[in-house]
């Protein structure tokens, strides 16, 4: 077994720790620093002949060890003893809880390594997920989900365990190519593909709209408007969609990172005459009164005729809608006589394996991961929810050759752009523009859009560190309108666009400096840099009942919470 043994301790709180296994021969020495440090730490040990040296602060000590053991996991064998019951926490999203039980016992019943799970499956979006296990690796389920997007900040977490070789031969055999290079960095990989479906596609309702009529967005307009039916696009609330307009003429953002996986630059031409020709087309849709700001097939329950949304809502606008439900790629729209193909994004959910301390246990839960990840349990995922499998056998089986969903997925997939990763603050910055398209009165307000958009991009590059490492609120008090808010300086504030700053007190807590009236119901979230890269709670934090409040952090624990005036 592994062990971490103390070996010396002095004054200045430095430990320094041997990590050893005898069974493999594995030692590490670590040198951890007690005390609180500041600026920049090294993201990873330096090496000499037989051992590692590196001096972490004392609270990143377990992730660190828990990534080192990586190379044990790694190093069994098929021939390791792996019987025996072990007790898992497994974060599935809420609607594949069910699925996901199931699957775990068919393992255990199936698996002829004498292997059992005492599993509990907790339902965790793949969203939070990424968020809960960059902020506590530790407390962090043994597998979880996510999206290709949050790939990066995994793996600087350390919260992936690394795959053997077997594994890696058993993703590379069995899967899409853009699915096996999401799941590597570098020569590495950290993850299995679970789907190639992230992406988004248009459904329609066939008595309304005219087949002849999908291809162009102009026609789909005017249907909605002849027949006083709502045409959902969330343009207003979602960088994600909105974005489909901008790689329509060949926009792009492309962002670096360095080593420490910290921005540094970035490739973005939406401030451009093809920028310009996008917010043409794309203020065609907001002017009409019959644009609705909604990604949900559920607004076809309210007089919807079009909803933009992907293969997670298919099942539920196929019961709406029945056999009037319509699906195929996103529609051309015209501008000067040209016709620009609405563009995506799309990518890959995954599945994670937290590094262990347990070696053995580490290997067990890799070969439940690829149990869950192979072609019977995607298969199972794809006739259940109906999401789109990366397997190759399932991609070619005649059940997903056949699903409309699907089907129209792969049809815009020539128009979509893989999803890498982005800087956090770009998905507050870049829905603004849809605000402010729709605020233009002619071309120049149409380029004040685009040049406010690319004034903010420069910005973020420029921040101070106070601001970079600095905590606000971001929200909304939910009047109304629903879309607007007056903070505690009575000025107005846009729902989840704009920050209320917080200050450090002397016990280490930050608060808003003014309490301001908050109705029950208020959702907000406090976030650092204004960037969602570091965001809690996971969940937005509700207020259960009226009052006037302080907004508190403590930065230590992530723990949010309200103080009466």
């Amino acid at each position: 077994m592994l062990k971490t043994i103390p070996i010396k301790e002095n004054k200045g709180l430095q430990r320094n720790f041997l990590l050893t296994n005898r069974a493999f021969g594995f030692t590490i020495l670590l040198e951890i620093d007690g005390s609180e440090q500041k600026g920049p730490e090294s993201s990873c040990p330096l090496p000499l002949k037989n051992q590692y040296e590196r001096k972490i602060p004392m609270k990143k000590f377990l992730a660190i060890v828990m990534a080192a053991i990586m190379v044990l996991s790694v190093c069994l064998t098929a021939s390791a003893e792996l019987a025996g019951e072990y007790n898992i926490t497994v974060w599935a999203a809420e609607n594949a809880v069910d699925l996901t039980k199931k699957q775990i016992e068919d393992f255990n019943a199936s698996n002829t390594d004498g292997i059992k799970f005492i599993a509990t499956v907790e339902p965790v979006s793949e969203q939070e997920a990424a968020t809960q296990m960059i902020t506590d690796v530790e407390a962090g389920a043994d597998i979880f989900c996510f999206a290709s997007d949050q790939f990066a900040r995994l793996v600087q977490a350390g919260a992936l365990a690394k795959l053997g070789a077997k594994a890696v031969d058993f993703v590379t055999e069995n899967n899409v190519g853009g699915s096996v290079a999401a799941v590597t960095s570098g020569d590495t990989m950290y993850a299995y593909p679970m789907t190639a479906d992230n992406g988004y596609f248009m459904f329609y309702d066939k008595s309304v709209i005219p087949e002849e009529d999908v291809d162009s967005l102009e026609k789909l307009i005017a249907d909605c408007e002849a027949n006083k039916k709502f045409f959902a696009f969330d343009l207003q609330g979602s960088a994600w969609y909105l974005a489909s307009f901008l790689f329509a003429p060949g926009c792009h953002s492309v962002w670096q990172t360095d080593d420490d996986g910290t921005f540094i630059s970035v490739d973005d031409t939406f401030d451009s005459d093809k920028g310009l020709i996008a917010v043409k087309g794309m203020k065609k849709l907001l002017d009409s009164p019959f644009f609705l700001s909604s990604a949900s097939v559920n607004e076809f329950n309210s007089d919807a005729a079009v909803v933009i949304s992907g293969i997670w809502d298919y099942e539920a606008a196929k019961a709406i809608l029945g056999d009037n439900l319509g699906a195929t790629d996103l529609p051309s729209f015209e501008v000067d006589g040209t016709e620009y193909h609405l563009g995506s994004f799309n990518g890959y959910k995954m599945m994670g394996v937290k590094p262990q301390v347990d070696a053995v246990k580490g290997a067990a839960l890799h070969r439940l991961a690829q149990y869950l990840t192979g072609e019977k349990g995607q298969m199972e995922r794809f006739e259940a929810l109906s999401w789109g499998p990366s397997n190759l056998a399932d991609q070619a089986s005649e059940a997903v050759q056949s699903n409309p969903g699907l089907v129209a997925l792969a049809k815009q997939d020539p128009y979509a752009t893989v999803q890498g990763q982005i800087h956090g603050s770009w998905w507050d910055i870049a829905k603004v523009i849809a605000e402010d398209v729709k605020a233009a009165t002619d071309e120049a307000g149409l380029q004040a859009a685009l040049d406010n958009y690319q004034a903010k991009i420069a910005s973020l590059f420029t921040l101070s560190d106070a601001v970079k490492n600095g905590w606000t609120v971001i929200g909304t008090c939910n009047l109304d309108d629903g879309f607007f808010f007056t903070d505690y300086n009575n000025e107005t504030r846009s729902n989840w666009t704009d920050d209320i700053p917080m200050v450090k007190g002397e016990d280490g807590i930050w608060k808003t400096e003014k309490a301001w009236p908050m109705e029950a119901g208020v959702e907000f979230k406090v976030r650092q840099g204004l960037s969602w890269d570091n965001a809690f709670p996971a969940d937005n934090f509700k207020v259960e009942e009226a009052g006037t409040y302080f907004v508190t952090f403590d930065e230590a624990t992530g723990t949010v919470g309200l103080l009466a005036e």
